[in-house]
């Protein structure tokens, strides 16, 4: 059993879900698909193969670049595991998008999980997540899963919370701009999953294209890029009652 790991992960925290949840199976190759420009067409697995695919939750869809990249991959049969991840709030249709879209690239997907993370915006929300806790949860969840993939005659349908048609797709529209800290090291640009950021001149974003994952932000060696902090408090105010209180992970089998 040859066991893959793919996520889209723009600050981490995903990644470091797929990663507790695959080290259980000794995942030993990862694949990023949240890279502009590669060509993930080249992503081919077989039967035998596992993948665990990891997806964060952008307001209750699987995000529309991580969806593109995805289709393109093929799997002639092998086993997925859907993973989501949120920012304590909810995933709503995400894990049934991520569900349909595997098996649409031709994944047998045998078992599913929601996972809560650190906000990537509104930070104190789901802080320091996934934490010790979340880890013991999940080595344990992926204890199950090992059970259930050694076992492909206990494949059989299960369910998936999420509604079809989906919920319409919308990202909270924070555009993170640099400041005049910024050294033009191009990082930020070269970095973006949607290339909103210009190469030329990286102080300039295109808002159209930018989908507020904040990779920018996370990985900028100067700290010059940001998002105004009046609008993040008005967010946070207006999520405040839904992110309140620890949301559990979740597994489906």
């Amino acid at each position: 059993m040859n066991v893959y790991t793919m996520y889209f992960s723009p600050t981490g925290g995903t990644r470091r879900v797929a990663r507790i949840l695959a080290g259980e199976l000794n995942a030993p190759v990862e694949m990023d698909f949240s890279l502009p420009g590669k060509n993930y067409g080249m992503y081919r697995f077989e039967p035998g193969d596992v993948c665990f695919v990891a997806v964060p939750s952008f307001g209750g869809r699987v995000p529309k670049a991580a969806y593109e990249n995805l289709t393109k991959v093929r799997a002639h049969g092998a086993a997925a595991v859907a993973v989501v991840t949120y920012g304590n709030r909810a995933y709503e249709d995400t894990l049934l998008e991520l569900r349909k879209a595997l098996e649409g690239c031709g994944f047998k997907v045998v078992a599913a999980v929601a996972a809560v993370t650190e906000h990537s915006i509104m930070r104190q929300y789901g802080e320091g997540r996934p934490d010790k806790t979340d880890r013991q949860t999940l080595k344990v969840m992926a204890r199950e899963i090992k059970k259930k993939l050694l076992k492909p005659e206990s494949w059989k349908d299960f369910f998936v919370p999420g509604h079809y048609p989906y919920k319409e797709y919308h990202t909270i529209p924070l555009t993170p701009v640099a400041d005049r800290s910024c050294s033009q090291c191009g990082l930020c640009a070269k970095r973006c999953p949607v290339r909103a950021i210009s190469r030329k001149n990286p102080e300039k974003t295109d808002t159209d294209k930018c989908i507020s994952c904040m990779r920018c932000v996370s990985i900028c060696p100067q700290h010059s890029r940001k998002v105004n902090k009046m609008m993040v408090f008005a967010a946070s105010v207006k999520l405040k009652k839904a992110c309140s209180g620890r949301k559990n992970n979740e597994l489906f089998l």
